[in-house]
């Protein structure tokens, strides 16, 4: 009987050791951005349609991202080629096509060797640019300009 209580000891001991060792090591890369979400409201048609989402590599090992993804073609993100490095930063700029009048609501997944996929956001909407007004010169009751 005490063989057998040793012997369920040691075989608990190995598992309770072996389940902490898979947590050690989990923690891999890890990413983590400062937000996830940008609204650009009212924008110009033709304008700069960028945004910039900051991230850091919270992990114990260097972060790799591969080709994030947009939901159409009308969004193009572009991204580090090189492996961040633990606590190190990067940038992901997410570009939309501002030469498509209307609202827009747009996704960027991000796919890298840290957990899980992060889904970047982008909204607003596309507005024509206004026309420029020319001065209007004041003009009295006689129809000539007033001199000031």
């Amino acid at each position: 009987m005490k063989k057998i209580i040793i012997l369920l000891g040691f075989v608990f001991f190995m598992f309770q050791a072996q389940g902490q060792q898979k947590t050690t090591n989990s923690v891999r890369a890890a990413l983590k951005f400062d937000q996830t979400a940008h609204n650009f409201n009212k924008i110009y048609y033709s304008s700069e349609g960028t945004h910039n989402f900051k991230f850091v590599n919270t992990g114990n090992e260097p972060l790799l991202l591969s080709r994030p993804r947009s939901s159409c073609g009308c969004t193009v993100p572009t991204w580090p080629k090189a492996p961040i490095l633990p606590g190190d930063s990067g940038v992901i700029s997410v570009t939309y096509n501002t030469h498509i009048i209307g609202r827009f609501n747009k996704t960027v997944t991000v796919y890298s060797n840290a957990d899980k996929p992060v889904v970047l956001h982008i909204q607003g909407e596309v507005v024509p640019r206004p026309k420029p007004m020319l001065p209007v010169k004041q003009a009295n009751d006689a129809g000539t300009p007033i001199r000031k």
